[in-house]
This record gives C-alpha cells, structure tokens and sequence, in this order.
C-alpha cells in the first residue's frame, strides 16, 4: 500500500491521533480505551515534556484515511541515567498492513539518527508511570487500565522490521479466596515484633507531606535498578500526589513503616476499571464519570499497581507483610481476583508469585534494534 506520513501538529490533528485507536479497535472486546483528555493532557501538559522531546507522526491511505500512528521520544535523562544512546517509540498504532507499520517507524528511525542516536526502543512512555510493553500472549484477556492492548498481528510486524526482545513483563491472575500460606503469616507476625513495623493508614499519609517527600525519594531509589527506570522528578511527584493520591484506599493501601517512623515497604492496588473505561469509550461526559464512579466502588477485581520494599529493606520478606495486611483487609469482601503489575522476566520479585495458584494472563515486551 502506498502509505503517507505527516507530523502531527495541530490540535485537531492531535485530536485524531489520540481518537484513531478508538477506530482501529472499535470491534475489539479486549481493547480498554483510555480517556481522550487524558491523553492529551499527557501529550501536551505532562512535567515529563520539560525535559523530554516529543514527536508524533500519522500515517494516512492514498484516499486520506488515517491508518497509523506514532510517537518518538527523546528523553536525555534515560539516555544520562543508563549510559546508552537511545530513542523510545510508543503511542504505536496501526491497521494489519506492514507497509503502515514500517513506514511509520522509519520516520521515527531516521528522527532518532539525526540526533546521533544509536538504538531505538519501546513501547515506553516518558517513564515508568506512562503505559509501556507491547502484547504477545494474552490477547484474549482484558488488560487492566494502566497497560497496553494490541492485536496479535503487531509483534510479528515488530520481528519483521528488525526489533529484538530486550526485556518482558509478566502478568498473573489470582484468586483472592485462596489466602495466603500460613508461613507468610508466620514470618509477619515475626517481623513486626522483631523490626518494631506497624502500618499506616493512609488518609495520615495523604496529610503528611514530608512522608509523602520521603516516600518517592525511597521510591526513586527501590526501582533504579529496573529496566529503563528513570527516577521521577519533583513535578512528576507532584502530579503524581495530585492526581493518584486522593484515589489510594485504605483496603487496597498498606504502607509499612519502621520504629523511626519511616516508610519500609509498600503495596498499592485499585479496583479494576477496565469495563467502566470500556462502557465510558474515551469520554467523561456525559455518562462516562457514573461507570467510573461505580465500578470505583463496586469492584470484584483488583490490579496491583506497584509494590516494594526501600532498599535497606530489601530481601528481608517484608513482601510478607503487605501480602498479609491485604489478605486480611479483603476479608468479607466480594473480591474474586487480582491482576499483577508487569513485572520484568528477570526480576527476582517475581518469584514471589510462586507460592501461590495463579494463571498466566498476559506477557508484554520491549523491544530494540539499532539505529
């Protein structure tokens, strides 16, 4: 197919990029459509972009359709932290034709090596908190809100345009009802009395802004060794604060803390808002914000968003703890499953789904080639 591409420059071009996935995947099941001003608030308003280079391209048929799209990212600090010499790709969507597929990356290609790059990788967004990973097993399970979905007809392009793997992401499905082993309890138990922890509840954290100050700088810290983690800034952190914080509760919130008073270790989770993201289709209004606000407190699954212990923690089983307060704070309610973070194939922290019963849900990758 002869394919053209064009920047992507004014609004109501942007516009059309950030609505063209709605499109592509209209008849998709699966597909969990993110909210269109959220979206353009990331492409537009995000701190990332002060230091960050953003550029998006759309491919178009011989009869002016949109059939793709992408995004390239120049992020120096990623390039400064990990020593390399790297342009991140993401945003990257198009209809089942490879000639779409790869003239849009070499567009972003040939971005990449007029700045002297000499790899290019992703999906990946700004950092760690954006979505990342493309899809290649799963596909016919719904993803929760914070990850991508694509077709299975991608990875194959990817291969064919020269990507190799650099790094996977896994995702498990539980059952809550099936608790957790006893000896986790038992190395709870002991590990509060042995480290004086205890927990805190979380509407004194939201209120306790050097805590909050402490708790990324432990964060930046804990993940630095996760592949391509870039610590977060302190207007990233204040985005972050004001728009997530306020959503944390306190059954699907454990933060530990030690005898001095500082945080630990930590586990986040949020109901699933998969079906609501899918019954609101990109819009708030003027239906969109009643499926949210319903399945916010009407929820049977829950996705673990991050968990970790600081890194004077680490290796000490403090995973125990936070397994232990969620096991016992989802008691009598009608919780049926929970959705693993991604985790990368290599990390260690992945074991720890090991002692239990869970079923592989979805396996997401990154890839790179050079430039």
């Amino acid at each position: 197919m002869q394919v053209t591409i064009k920047e992507v420059i004014s609004k109501s071009d942007l516009k059309k990029f950030i609505k063209f996935p709605h499109k592509l995947y209209k008849d998709n099941k699966q597909y969990v459509p993110q909210l269109d001003s959220q979206e353009y608030k990331i492409l537009t308003q995000s701190p990332s972009l002060e230091y960050c280079t953003i550029k998006k391209w759309m491919a178009y048929s011989p009869d002016g359709e949109i059939i793709g799209r992408i995004a390239a990212i120049l992020n120096p600090r990623a390039n400064e932290c990990h020593s390399y010499k790297r342009l991140r790709f993401g945003w990257f969507d198009f209809i089942d034709d490879k000639d779409v597929a790869k003239a849009l990356m070499n567009t972003a290609e040939e971005w990449g090596r007029s700045m002297g790059l000499t790899e290019i990788h992703g999906p990946l967004g700004y950092n760690t908190w954006n979505r990342q990973g493309m899809m290649i097993e799963g596909f016919e399970n719904t993803p929760p809100v914070n990850c991508l979905y694509n077709y299975s007809y991608y990875p194959s392009f990817m291969d064919d345009m020269g990507f190799v793997k650099e790094v996977d992401w896994i995702q498990v499905r539980l059952e809550i009802s099936q608790g957790v082993p006893d000896k986790l309890v038992r190395i709870h138990d002991l590990l509060l009395e042995k480290y004086g922890l205890s927990y805190l509840e979380v509407k004194k954290l939201k209120d306790r802004k050097d805590l909050i100050k402490s708790f990324f700088e432990g964060y930046n810290e804990s993940f630095k060794a996760v592949d391509n983690f870039i610590p977060l800034t302190d207007k990233e952190i204040d985005d972050i604060v004001k728009n997530y914080f306020p959503l944390l509760r306190q059954e699907l919130s454990c933060f530990i803390m030690d005898k001095d008073n500082n945080v630990a270790a930590f586990s986040v989770c949020f109901p699933s808002m998969s079906k609501a993201f899918q019954k609101a289709k990109g819009k708030l209004f003027p239906f969109g914000w009643y499926h949210l606000y319903k399945a916010f407190n009407n929820y049977d699954t829950i996705d673990f968003m991050m968990s970790g212990a600081f890194p004077e923690w680490q290796s000490k089983g403090l995973s125990s703890m936070y397994h232990t307060y969620m096991d016992r704070s989802l008691k009598g309610r009608e919780v049926k499953y929970g959705i693993t973070n991604p985790q990368g194939d290599t990390n260690s922290a992945y074991k720890v789904w090991g002692r239990y019963t869970f079923e592989p849900f979805m396996r997401r990758r990154c890839y790179i080639k050079p430039l």
